[in-house]
């Protein structure tokens, strides 16, 4: 590590750690903590980057829409299994690789190239191929995306880890979630605000833009100046990715951590079902748009003051964060029962209830994501990420099927049996020890 100047980088970085001595650091080497400002703004802007990406091929809108418009809408229905659990279940061994190398910042610029070459190899499905076929490829494509994306969750934690003082990772997960959310409003206007039914072209300009911002945060990422951590040595990957599955058996707290964070589910797979209420009871182009902008702005809005909240107990962002997405998915699921038809005269209910449950799941990611990397140090960060991360992929899978037989009943069930999961899952949290301080 080479020493350097103080820069604007180590200015601004002041006026966000709010101290005296901005670099000062609990839990990182004294060598590592000279490039705390530097590393702090790289890992934020390559975070932001991929959450512009995020928004330009949601697997819930622009995908689905693009589905429908390709002739392939029975795919429809596997983007967000794909999308989720292909990036978490394979974590597993992933992780038990990526332990073996001292410096783990490059598996996280290959996962961003990956997504990068993926969603341009969607781009080009939708441009060469029709129908099923298109379909078909463009799910290929996603595959290979969420594989490629289980690098980055995997590196994300532990380089965020061995380059972020312990006291100021929560605020940087936030002002990232925060400054994405505000782009993402000024994008969302700027894509569909007034636009006429949108053509192949353009959504093959949207894949093609956001694998450019993929490319971009991998070149960004590069940057960090990353310390050599532990290793454990060249075993094999599989074998060692499920002798750790042992943690949730011998670890009590990580087991608590991945119980809860079960339960927590909630406040991510209720999402759609908001939608699928606004959608049966009113079809205007403006509710989309509504719920794409209460998205951003959620995020916007709360992510800073949760990150804040998760610097100094990330368990208490979970418990309230968890209770919010409960409360609001009790009170809009048990309306849409109750009420029937009578909802269609307040349909714009759903999305303010919308913009309130994506606060609270703005909360619940940035106080388990900040919980996790705070509750361990040295390659237990990278055992827990990715043992948790497969087991929660595993989850989604079985909760997804829940919900999807609920569904038979009405959206509204769904969303009420999954505000009874989140309650559990508030009241787990409770049981969950601080890490931080």
């Amino acid at each position: 590590m080479k020493p350097r100047n103080p820069d604007l980088a180590d200015q601004l970085y002041g006026y966000i750690a709010n101290e005296e001595d901005a670099r000062a650091c609990t839990d990182i080497p004294d060598s590592a903590c000279r490039e705390v400002p530097r590393n702090f703004f790289l890992i934020l802007a390559s975070n932001v980057l991929t959450k512009l990406g995020d928004l330009m091929i949601n697997p819930k809108t622009v995908l689905a829409w693009l589905m429908s418009a390709i002739g392939a809408a029975p795919l429809v229905a596997w983007l967000v299994p794909i999308r989720e659990s292909g990036s978490m279940i394979p974590q597993l061994v992933i992780g038990a690789w990526v332990r073996q190398k001292p410096v783990r910042k490059w598996f996280w610029v290959l996962g961003s190239l990956g997504q990068a070459v993926s969603v341009a190899a969607m781009a080009a499905s939708v441009w060469q191929l029709e129908g099923m076929a298109a379909g078909y490829a463009l799910l290929a494509a996603l595959i290979a995306f969420s594989l490629s994306r289980g690098f980055c969750s995997v590196a994300m934690k532990d380089v965020q880890g061995k380059c972020v003082p312990k006291s100021r990772r929560g605020r940087l997960s936030g002002l990232a979630t925060a400054l994405g959310g505000s782009l993402t409003v000024a994008l969302t206007l700027l894509l569909f605000w007034d636009r006429p039914e949108a053509s192949i072209v353009f959504y093959v300009f949207v894949l093609l833009a956001a694998a450019a911002l993929w490319g971009l945060a991998a070149l960004v990422f590069a940057g960090v100046d990353e310390y050599e951590g532990e290793t454990s040595g060249g075993g094999n990957a599989m074998k060692d990715a499920f002798a750790n599955m042992s943690l949730l058996v011998r670890d009590k707290p990580f087991r608590k951590f991945v119980t809860t964070r079960s339960l927590l589910l909630c406040s991510a797979l209720a999402s759609p079902y908001f939608v699928v209420l606004a959608q049966q009871q009113g079809q205007t182009e403006w509710l989309l748009g509504g719920f794409m902008l209460a998205s951003g702005l959620a995020g916007s809005l709360s992510a800073t003051i949760w990150g804040w909240m998760a610097d100094t107990s990330s368990r208490g962002v979970m418990i309230r964060a968890a209770s919010l997405a409960s409360a609001i998915c009790l009170a809009t699921g048990l309306w849409a029962v109750v009420s029937g038809d009578a909802s269609k005269s307040s349909v714009w209910l759903y999305p303010a209830a919308f913009f309130v449950l994506s606060i609270a799941h703005a909360g619940v990611r940035l106080g388990r994501k900040t919980y996790l990397v705070d509750m361990a140090g040295g390659n237990k960060r990278t055992d827990y990420t990715s043992v948790s991360n497969t087991f929660i992929g595993l989850m989604l899978l079985v909760t997804g099927g829940l919900s999807a037989l609920a569904s038979l009943i009405s959206p509204g069930a769904v969303i009420v049996m999954l505000g009874s999961m989140g309650l559990v899952g508030a009241i787990s949290a409770t049981r969950l020890k601080e890490v931080e301080g």
